[in-house]
C-alpha cells in the first residue's frame, strides 16, 4: 500500500516524446475514451438493431468530437479561469498550445462546457442528416460512460483535479500530503455504475431521448456526491460553505434540468 500511497513519486506523466512534443498519458487516455465510445456504439447498434447507418455513425462522431473539445475549452474559459476577459480580447489564444515558445499542450477543459458543445454539435448533425434527435442521443448515453472511465483516468495520471485531504488507507500523498483519488471514484461512480445502469434499462424506455435524460440524471447525482471528496478548484474554491464547489452546483443543476424534461415528456405523452 506504501507504493500506492506514493505512486506519483514513482510515475512519470509523460508516456513518450515525438521530438521536442511530450505525449502525455492524459492524452492517450482521452484518445482511448473517444475510440471506446465509437466502438460501443457500433456494437450498440448492431445489437440492438439501430436504424442508424454506418456512415451517419462515424460522421456524428467527428461532429460530436469537435463540439466537445471546442465546448470543453470555452466552458473552462467561460466557467473557471480566472483570466476569461484576456481570452475574449484575445481569443486566438485560447487553443493555443505553447507559451513563451514552448509546448505546454492546452490546458483546462470543462466537462459541462463539453455536454453543451456536443449539445449543438448533435443538434447542427440532426439538422443536415435528419436521424432523430432522441436516437442518436440515446445512443450516446450508452456510449460515453464507459469512454469517461478513461478520462478520470487520465485525471489521475496527470495528477490533477485531485481529491480532498484525507487520512483513509488508500489515499495518494500529492505534494506531502494525502488525499483522495478522487479522480478513480469518479471513474467508477460516473463511468462504470452509470454505463451499467442505462445499459440494463435500454430496452426499457418510453420514447427517445429517455436514456439521455437518465443519464443527466444519474451523472449529475453521481458526480455531485464524488465533490465531497474532490478538492474545489484553487481559483474558485467552494461556493457556499465548505462544502458545496462549482462542479457540484453544475452537476445538480444538470441533474434537475433531466428530471423536468422528463415530466415533461412524460405528461405530452399521457395526454396522448
Amino acid at each position: 500500500m506504501e507504493f500506492w500511497n506514493h505512486i506519483y513519486e514513482h510515475f512519470n506523466p509523460v508516456a513518450f516524446n515525438l521530438g521536442p512534443i511530450p505525449i502525455h498519458w492524459y492524452g492517450l487516455m482521452y484518445v482511448l475514451a473517444l475510440l471506446s465510445a465509437l466502438y460501443i456504439a457500433k456494437r450498440i447498434v448492431q445489437k440492438d438493431n439501430i436504424d442508424i447507418t454506418k456512415q451517419q455513425l462515424d460522421d456524428y462522431f467527428i461532429w460530436a468530437e469537435i463540439g466537445v473539445i471546442l465546448g470543453a475549452r470555452l466552458g473552462y474559459v467561460l466557467f473557471y479561469d480566472t483570466h476569461t476577459s484576456y481570452y475574449l480580447t484575445h481569443p486566438w489564444q485560447i487553443f493555443n498550445p505553447f507559451v513563451d515558445g514552448h509546448f505546454v499542450g492546452i490546458r483546462g477543459m470543462s466537462y459541462h462546457g463539453a455536454i453543451l458543445g456536443f449539445f449543438v454539435a448533435s443538434y447542427l448533425f440532426f439538422r443536415r442528416s435528419g436521424v432523430p434527435f432522441g436516437r442518436l442521443m440515446d445512443l450516446v448515453a450508452v456510449a460515453v460512460p464507459l469512454g469517461y472511465v478513461f478520462g478520470r483516468i487520465g485525471n489521475f495520471l496527470n495528477q490533477e483535479l485531485i481529491g480532498r485531504v484525507t487520512d483513509v488507507p488508500w489515499g495518494i500523498y500529492v505534494f506531502d500530503t494525502l488525499r483522495h483519488p478522487s479522480q478513480l471514484y469518479e471513474a467508477f461512480v460516473e463511468g462504470i455504475i452509470v454505463f451499467v445502469l442505462i445499459y440494463a434499462y435500454r430496452k426499457h424506455k418510453a420514447f427517445e431521448g429517455e436514456l439521455i435524460l437518465l443519464y443527466g440524471f444519474l451523472y449529475g447525482i453521481g458526480r455531485a456526491t464524488v465533490e465531497f471528496y474532490r478538492a474545489p478548484d484553487t481559483q474558485i474554491g467552494y461556493i457556499v460553505g465548505n462544502w458545496m464547489t462549482l462542479g457540484m452546483a453544475l452537476s445538480l443543476a444538470m441533474a434537475a434540468v433531466s428530471v423536468v424534461i422528463w415530466l415533461v415528456i412524460q405528461k405530452r405523452i399521457q395526454k396522448v
